[in-house]
């Protein structure tokens, strides 16, 4: 099949969904039926989707979702591929489909959400004084790309950004907050809690990062880096004015866009680094994990003992020729 033939579609709407365990067997099987491939969650709260597909497939789903009414209106992201984004089907029911870790108090974004911003308006805004832009990803999203000047949560999940933004109260405190995230539906929660919390003038960016990238007039421009996605791609461009590497190699600082999930599995940290890097690493982020006994790297390669023991030693060399 040529290249572009299929496409990848990212997805979502806060709407209530009853039965979401039953809702989610249904649509698993409407969903290999047309052939698609992703992962999609659903709960009482709404559904959030990314699936990849032919462009009949895709488009077979959308007019299905569209034929029903709780979805008619949803906004579809669409990017054009080259093949599959996914390698199989998922659809689970989950007790909400973003996680603010707000227990009783978590928000619901069709009573309090923070204002839509379309792609012009949030590039100007973002432009003005008294205006901080917060990124609502997690580090390591932020990590490979980001909106310049934007402000990173030192967060591993969104869960525990609503304690960071208290820890640092002081430096948002009369500003205008500009917020942002990969599609849009975790804004929609975090921006109804800072309206929630006093903030008096919350923006957020509809349809994400990703509108952003697609937007004929903006064209992505003030953005670094890519945006991380949760598929096989990893990685994607949006800003089609201008490429401004801002990811730095784990390991020595140069400039990387490459992703790598850390080789020991209880670690699993995403980091960046090259493909020379991951070999010489063992596509460890550090000794400790380098050194587990279960490291993933050496059990792929198949390296002996004396191999593993060769590598660190040449490691070792690599960090005494650094400080030197």
């Amino acid at each position: 099949m040529e290249n572009n033939a299929y496409q990848v579609l990212l997805y979502y709407k806060y709407v209530l969904i009853d039965e979401p365990e039953l809702f989610a067997q249904t649509h698993l099987a409407a969903c290999k039926e047309i052939g698609l491939l992703g992962r999609i969650l659903v709960s009482h709260e709404g559904i959030n989707g990314t699936v990849s597909g032919t462009i009949e497939q895709t488009q077979a789903y959308m007019d299905m979702m569209k034929s029903d009414e709780r979805f008619a209106d949803m906004m579809w992201k669409i990017d054009a591929a080259d093949g599959h984004a996914f390698k199989k089907m998922h659809v689970r029911a989950k007790k909400e489909v973003v996680h603010l870790g707000l227990g009783e108090d978590d928000i619901n974004p069709n009573e309090i959400t923070g204002q839509y911003l379309s792609p012009t308006e949030f590039y100007e805004k973002m432009q003005q004084d008294d205006t901080i832009v917060i990124d609502a990803r997690n580090d390591y999203e932020f990590d490979l790309g980001h909106f310049r000047g934007a402000v990173r949560p030192e967060i591993k999940n969104f869960r525990d950004l609503p304690q960071w933004m208290r820890e640092n109260k002081e430096q948002f405190e009369g500003k205008k907050i500009l917020t942002y995230c990969t599609g849009g539906i975790r804004c929609e929660k975090f921006s109804g809690w800072l309206v929630k919390e006093g903030y008096e003038d919350v923006g957020q960016l509809h349809g994400g990062i990703h509108n952003y990238g697609t937007d004929p007039e903006v064209k992505g421009q003030l953005w670094d880096g890519q945006m991380y996605v949760f598929d096989q791609r990893i990685a994607v461009p949006i800003n089609k004015v201008e490429h401004v590497i801002v990811g730095k190699d784990h390991f020595d600082g140069s400039p990387c866009e490459r992703y790598v999930n850390c080789a020991n599995p209880e670690c699993n940290d995403k980091i960046l680094c090259s493909e020379e890097n991951e070999h010489l690493y063992l596509r460890s982020c550090s000794d400790a994990c380098r050194t587990h006994p279960r490291n993933r790297y050496i059990v792929e390669h198949g390296l002996s003992e004396e191999q593993v023991q060769a590598r660190l030693e040449e490691v070792e060399r690599v960090k005494e020729s650094v400080k030197a």
